[in-house]
């Protein structure tokens, strides 16, 4: 009877182990924001914070699901249930913290000042009067339409507003420096060039998104990344995608 009791102990034990390691928890990856997230040659979603979050579900303990899904509704489907998570470059603010739930901190993005190459701005003090441009949403967005004396044209992506840069539609634009620097080097080497780091009073701190009260989720996330956060994982993780040791 003993044995029995046992047996069955151990079949419970390993049931429900095997259910948590086959545990599947579905991201959305807005993945128009490279090198954060985006898709690369071969169609697949790649970028720091898919790396980043495969690292996450390693060390956690789950299946992550990514999913390619455009910014524009992401966090009303994230409310509807069409996902389980968002992840990639989104900054934690508390406007959106009234709507969803964030995870612990994983990046911190300074803010870049892109010009012409041949510009002479080095601050956002050299373009008053002028149309400065910025992604719809953004920290730098939003403290940047607070500054008096310069006109702020919003765009719903990275790609269309270094294009907007490029053809001359705004003087300058202030945006996060790892997408902007990234896209400088790979596509506007010769044409754009970053004048300057810009702080902002907020700090732009990127984080998970879930569904507002779903603390099971966050505390599983939350435990798996305080074990990859400052691990060599997440260094190799920096270095393969910023160049930062």
């Amino acid at each position: 009877m003993l044995n029995r009791i046992v047996l069955i102990m151990l079949m419970f034990f390993c049931f429900n182990s095997s259910a948590m390691a086959q545990k599947s928890i579905v991201f959305a990856v807005p993945a128009a924001v490279p090198p954060m997230a985006f898709v690369d040659e071969g169609g697949e979603v790649a970028g720091y914070s898919v790396d980043y979050i495969k690292a996450v579900a390693e060390a956690a303990g789950f299946t992550a699901v990514l999913k390619n899904v455009p910014w524009a509704g992401i966090f009303a489907g994230l409310v509807r249930g069409d996902f389980d998570a968002i992840c990639g470059a989104v900054s934690i603010t508390e406007k959106r913290k009234k709507v969803v739930d964030f995870s612990i901190p994983y990046f911190e993005a300074w803010q870049a000042l892109a010009v012409q190459k041949d510009s002479t701005v080095k601050s956002l003090d050299d373009l008053k009067g002028q149309i400065v441009g910025g992604k719809l949403g953004s920290v730098a967005f939003q403290e940047t339409q607070a500054i008096s004396g310069l006109e702020v044209v919003g765009y719903p992506d990275v790609n269309t507003l270094m294009a907007a840069l490029q053809a001359g539609q705004v003087a300058a634009i202030v945006y996060d420096q790892p997408q902007v620097s990234y896209s400088i080097k790979t596509s506007y080497q010769d044409s754009l060039k970053v004048a300057s780091l810009v702080e902002t009073k907020t700090k732009d701190n990127f984080g998970i998104a879930v569904k507002k009260g779903n603390m099971e989720l966050l505390d599983l996330l939350n435990k798996g990344m305080k074990i990859v956060n400052g691990s060599s994982a997440e260094q190799k993780i920096r270095e393969k995608w910023l160049n930062n040791k």
